[in-house]
């Protein structure tokens, strides 16, 4: 019977038979409305500073853009998450701020381009009146401000976390209501593309008066026992009622299959009026599934609020049983067994969409991670949305979680309690990280106080974890890593043996690491196009290859492993270039997620799989006879390498390392060969064709007809023998057919590319760098079927089918 009503509540309809008002959130991306506005003219930003008295007397709307009658049918209709500036024009401005951030026409020398206004109208029926509403924002970048109805409710300075407004006293029931947003981008915080705008979900929630504090309210912890395991449960519960009210709270423990495994006693609740309690329990699991990085099982605790014998809230929580140690000589391990962080420091934009990931892209570029052999992201140098964190929970992917500045005034201070309250019950995280590369702060002794603080108050809201600091200073100790629980390293491996050596009870890991720069499928320096080698080669200053860091952790056990940057491309920091280069070299994968040679390094070390691949292609029309560098990355005992079927030696394969040979040029097969346990493993590079086909490889062929599902569909050309064609440049057109789903992006890996990401007109259209790029689709409201064309010149068009299905399960 308690199950059965427990299904009833999430559900959000009716309990035992009766209407009450029980928690509801929902997300409500779809149907706003977009217009930019003006940093310096109040006229042209809707006289937003002239002529209004929101702040002056309640409600006075005067007209403005947050007014429920203003007319906004002109502006652009748009759905979230929306990311305005990765639409906008790139421009050369030689400061370092445009270049950061790359070279993107936004920031304080764009005015006409850094503040954004968003609308949209929704309803509420009369009969939900009587509970509390609450709005809540994801992530929007930055500085916004909320109305409801021509009422400020509240604003959010930082870009990166989430923000909660109670609006039950300006809602109208039975009619429209307004919620308006403006956002002001001007200002930077980090110094890499941040996008602009709305760019993470936002939410309508509904909760009785009685109910589970929504912004952490309810936290789960473990301990094991043995084979079992005990899950110690903290609630907060307020009463927003006109009365005191008595009730009951209980907790359920259900395995992933729904089964209720646990259920516990029934403790009374006795609140005053607008009076919130915490109430602890603990619960004995038996049995229980541990969460590992292969089997990242889950459970789910909810806690069940009662008045009157009725459930008026239901809270679910997603958690896993598991344990972390970090061992000053021995390293890491979870769940006893030593794991090697094998990590990625990833900023969070994607070719195509800029900030503003669909939830697929989180699960399509973890899982990327995941095949390469990773096994830990670093969030920098921001809070992650929290669909990133239900990837990694459910795909198995550790995760440092990094708020952006390390500071202990009021508001970050806030920023930072709001991310643990946020994110602690994410089974993911292993470790909390303070802050990064804090150059004024981080040898100071105000350093030290404020890591003290931080660390003090992330032990008081998760004394389940630890926390981190990524310093970039080497084998220094005073300041932050005076505090600090573990020493994070960034770069300056040199002096990590002398560190460990004198401060032996201190656990070290490396928080950013290697910072190799490669551009995909180019193998020369090419200073006028702002490209590097595709190899392992190259790096900045500060900086190590990627096999000079890793065959330096894998040797040491007190070393627990580290984060390279990055796993992907990002948007900004263009290095080592500047103008016309626009974003960064240093991903592991480009920003579309294709690999590079590096890639294929990791994936040998990483990685249980038996990798070879071979650097470069085999197209090198008019440079016969010449000599080309053959990196071969693998992990076999050894590897063979043939040219048209006539051996060129077999090398030995270095632990850690990877092979190189100078081959002259001759069209045909490039064939390496080589064992792994019994086991022969080739790869090989072959001269093709010219481009005869476009051809489209989507990520998967089924999506959900809700509006928010999408698809990633990789572009390429192939020759008359189906041999993809590594040199292709093609321009490819696209155009999407059915179920009103719609293209939302495209991009090809070129970091020097000024082509449009986005297209209004929906033109859609973009050239293939070095054979490839990527279209991104959303899905639509409708079950049935769409169609996606290619079209280039000279060749022939490609089109493939997807399905899109109604279905109430999400499929990743």
């Amino acid at each position: 019977m308690v199950f059965a009503a427990l299904l009833l509540t999430l559900s959000g309809i009716n309990v035992y038979g009766q209407n009450v008002i029980t928690r509801n959130e929902r997300k409500i991306d779809a149907d706003w409305k977009f217009h930019l506005g003006n940093a310096a003219s109040p006229t042209l930003d809707f006289n937003y500073g002239i002529n209004e008295t929101s702040f002056s007397k309640a409600g006075g709307a005067n007209g403005t853009a947050y007014a429920i009658r203003f007319n906004d049918r002109n502006w652009q209709k748009v759905d979230l998450p929306h990311d305005w500036a990765v639409g906008l024009p790139f421009d050369y401005m030689d400061n370092g701020d445009q270049n950061a951030h790359g070279y993107k026409a936004i920031g304080g020398h764009y005015p006409q381009n850094s503040i954004g206004w968003y609308r949209k109208e929704f309803e509420v029926d009369p009969a939900d009146s009587g509970g509390r509403f609450e709005l809540r924002t994801d992530g929007i970048y930055r500085d916004s401000k909320v109305w409801v109805n021509g009422y400020y409710v509240g604003g959010n300075y930082s870009g990166y976390t989430s923000a909660t407004y109670d609006i039950t006293d300006f809602i109208r029931f039975g009619k429209k209501n307004v919620i308006a947003v403006r956002v002001d981008a001007t200002h930077y915080e980090g110094w890499f593309y941040e996008g602009a705008g709305i760019y993470r979900h936002v939410w309508l929630n509904r909760y009785n008066n009685l109910h589970v504090v929504s912004q952490g309210g309810l936290y789960v912890r473990t301990e094991n026992k043995g084979k079992d395991a005990n899950v110690i449960l903290k609630t907060e519960v307020i009463n927003k009622n006109t009365h005191a009210v008595k009730g009951t709270l209980e907790t359920l423990i259900l395995n992933r299959e729904g089964k209720v495994l646990v259920h516990s006693k029934v403790i009374p609740l006795a609140l005053d009026i607008n009076e919130q309690k915490s109430y602890n329990n603990s619960l004995l699991l038996p049995n229980a599934q541990l969460s590992n990085l292969d089997n990242p099982y889950l459970y789910r605790a909810v806690a069940l609020v009662r008045e009157n014998g009725q459930v008026v809230d239901s809270v679910p929580v997603r958690f896993g049983v598991r344990t972390f140690a970090f061992d000053k000589d021995k390293g890491f391990f979870l769940n006893g067994k030593s794991v090697k962080i094998k990590g990625t420091s990833d900023h969070q934009d994607h070719a195509g969409v800029g900030a503003a990931l669909l939830d697929y892209l989180q699960y399509y570029r973890i899982g990327l991670l995941k095949q390469m052999g990773s096994n830990a992201i670093r969030t920098t140098h921001n809070p992650p949305t929290p669909e990133l964190l239900d990837a990694c929970d459910s795909l198995g992917m550790l995760v440092m979680d990094e708020t952006r500045l390390l500071t202990s005034g009021s508001e970050y201070e806030k920023e930072f309690r709001d991310l643990i309250l946020r994110d602690r019950n994410h089974p993911s995280i292993f470790l909390w990280s303070i802050g990064n590369e804090e150059h004024y702060t981080q040898r100071t002794d105000i350093g030290k106080r404020i890591a003290l603080n931080q660390i003090l108050l992330q032990k008081e809201l998760d004394p389940s974890r630890t926390a981190t600091y990524a310093a970039n200073i080497g084998n220094v100790y005073h300041g932050v890593n005076e505090v600090i629980p573990i020493r994070g390293f960034n770069y300056n491996l040199n002096g990590a043996d002398n560190y460990h050596k004198e401060h032996p009870d201190q656990p070290v890991i490396g928080t950013e690491v290697a910072s190799t720069v490669s551009t995909r499928g180019i193998y020369i320096k090419d200073t006028v196009r702002c490209y590097v080698p595709d190899y392992d080669s190259v790096f900045p200053p500060w900086a190590s290859t990627a096999e000079t860091w890793w065959s330096f952790a894998a040797k040491r056990d007190w070393f627990m492993g580290g984060f390279a940057w990055t796993g992907f491309d990002y948007r900004g920091e263009p290095t080592p270039y500047k103008w016309p280069n626009i974003n960064s070299h240093f991903g592991i994968m480009d920003m579309c997620g294709f690999p590079k040679t590096v890639y294929y390094y990791y994936n040998a070390w990483w990685s249980d799989s038996a990798v070879m691949h071979i650097a470069p292609h085999w197209n090198w029309q008019g440079e016969e006879g010449k000599e080309k560098i053959v990196w071969v990355n693998s992990n076999t005992d050894d590897v063979e390498l043939f040219l048209n079927g006539k051996s060129l030696g077999k090398k030995k394969m270095p632990i850690n390392g990877h092979l190189e040979w100078k081959v002259q040029y001759e069209p045909g097969k490039l064939e390496a060969i080589g064992y792994k346990d019994g086991q022969k493993v080739t790869y090989s590079v072959e001269t093709t064709g010219r481009p005869y086909q476009i051809k489209l490889t989507p990520s998967k062929n089924v999506l959900l007809a809700d509006g928010e599902d999408a698809v990633v569909v990789n572009v390429s050309a192939v020759d008359k023998q189906g041999r993809e064609v590594p040199d292709a440049s093609n321009m490819v057109y696209f155009d999407l057919e059915g179920e009103n789903a719609a293209i939302v992006g495209v991009g090809n890996g070129d970091p020097s590319s000024h082509e449009n990401d986005k297209d209004v007109r929906h033109n859609w259209h973009r050239s293939l760098f070095n054979g490839r790029a990527q279209v991104i689709i959303r899905s639509g409201t409708n079950s049935g079927t769409i169609k996606l064309k290619a079209f280039a010149s000279d060749v022939l068009s490609s089109n493939i089918e997807l399905k899109q299905i109604n279905n109430t399960a999400p499929i990743k």
